[in-house]
């Protein structure tokens, strides 16, 4: 990782706060630093882990946030505040910039682990834009997540149970995604035709997002969100060429005369993948 010192320096005051912090049982350093896509704006995301039959305090959280808040615009919720998903935390303004720290509820990430592994996935619309959360982050975050304090070993546990991507995680991510991107791009062909912006602009970026999950899927990678899924994509061995300029394509509406030609580039996109996916799916029934 390639902190600057001044957020390095700030990171570890904040840690070593965090650990005297009765309840908290290990400290993890996540977001774009870990997997090397931080820039000098980004933030220092903090995971602390907890057991939900002895959490910690969340007054002791407020206290140590006032600590290091240069403003007014001081955020922290408590437990499952946020969602169900993005459990909560605080939101820092600090002198080095911005600063998180999650609740991370270690039996619920331990399930929902178990969960994947025997493919059954989970996404809540409501949690967050643009796509809503997949339980799938929950691999991510612990796979890439770099341990800051782990006293009990709960993340090297954890991360041993993630360190192989499972097969039946695989093959419920393809089969489950590319089925909707085929669904999605009959219906898509129909809005087309009768110029509803709408419900076609839906369907593109719903059909899109499945395509994305495939090929994460189809490369054994797990997805750590949105924001960064295209860039880390451009690494992956096996994608479409020129992925970006296709994905171009396809959002790049002008007007109602392009909405035939943006689903057809989005077909073309769907049919790459699936060759990349092959042996994986098998559409549920003849559209």
């Amino acid at each position: 990782m390639n902190i600057p010192e001044n957020k390095l320096k700030m990171l570890n005051a904040v840690t070593n706060d965090l650990k005297l912090i009765k309840n908290i049982k290990a400290i993890v350093l996540g977001g774009s630093y870990c997997i090397d896509m931080a820039n000098e704006n980004s933030d220092l995301d903090i995971g602390i882990y907890y057991s939900e039959s002895s959490p910690f305090e969340i007054e002791q959280v407020k206290i140590l946030a006032k600590k290091y808040q240069i403003d007014d615009s001081l955020t922290v919720t408590g437990f499952y505040q946020w969602g169900n998903w993005v459990n909560g935390g605080a939101w820092i303004n600090t002198a080095e910039g911005e600063l998180d720290i999650l609740y991370k509820n270690i039996q619920q990430i331990a399930a929902t682990i178990e969960k994947c592994k025997e493919g059954i996935i989970e996404n809540d619309y409501e949690q967050q834009p643009p796509y809503g959360f997949s339980s799938v982050i929950y691999l991510a975050e612990t796979f890439y997540c770099v341990p800051l304090y782990d006293p009990e070993k709960i993340i090297e546990n954890l991360k041993k149970e993630v360190n192989q991507y499972p097969v039946k995680l695989k093959e419920a991510i393809i089969q489950k995604s590319l089925w909707s991107a085929e669904f999605t791009l009959w219906q898509a062909e129909k809005f087309a035709k009768k110029n509803d912006y709408y419900n076609t602009t839906g369907c593109i970026s719903r059909a899109l997002k499945n395509i994305i999950d495939s090929l994460f899927a189809i490369n054994e990678q797990y997805t750590i969100g949105d924001k960064n899924s295209i860039r880390l994509l451009e690494s992956a061995k096996k994608r479409p060429d020129n992925l970006n300029e296709f994905i171009k394509r396809i959002v790049s509406i002008n007007d109602t005369t392009s909405l035939s030609f943006n689903v057809a580039e989005l077909k073309s996109l769907f049919e790459e993948t699936l060759k990349l996916g092959t042996g994986y799916y098998r559409p549920y029934f003849k559209l």
